[in-house]
């Protein structure tokens, strides 16, 4: 399912859960950081992917080098890449052996042809919207 609705923006948003950020960086002035931060403030558990930071603290959790390294399954996979790159996450996300129920891309990124994948496979996507600014707005 695509996902552009408040109401099921909220029921992702509400709940604190699991996620997955791929891109994480660990420059506090960057969004990969601080948006990860703000869902970690409010109870998320954030797991950070990126090979550079792979094995380090990262807001409270060992960081990751890919999706397949997560250490147990996440809800949500909240997508910091560029845009040309999502096809080839879409295929390392499908590969897993197990699914994510959402994958979000955050703020000005966006794939339709990644999204098809993953809608395909029956995951919810939400494209070109920043997490911290959706979740002030319709949780608080």
């Amino acid at each position: 399912m695509r996902i552009h609705r408040d109401e099921d923006l909220r029921a992702i948003l509400e709940t604190p859960r699991s996620v997955a950020v791929l891109g994480a960086k660990d420059t506090r002035f960057e969004a990969a950081w601080y948006v990860p931060a703000y869902l970690a403030e409010r109870g998320w558990k954030v797991v950070g992917v990126n090979p550079k930071l792979a094995g380090q603290d990262w807001l409270g959790q060992p960081a990751v080098a890919s999706l397949a390294d997560l250490p147990e399954p996440v809800e949500v996979v909240e997508v910091f890449r560029r845009a040309d790159l999502l096809v080839a996450h879409a295929h390392e996300l499908l590969a897993l052996p197990w699914r994510p129920r959402w994958v979000w891309f955050q703020l000005g990124i966006a794939n339709e042809e990644a999204a098809g994948l993953l809608v395909a496979a029956g995951i919810g996507v939400v494209q070109d919207r920043c997490m911290m600014p959706e979740h002030r707005r319709l949780v608080g």
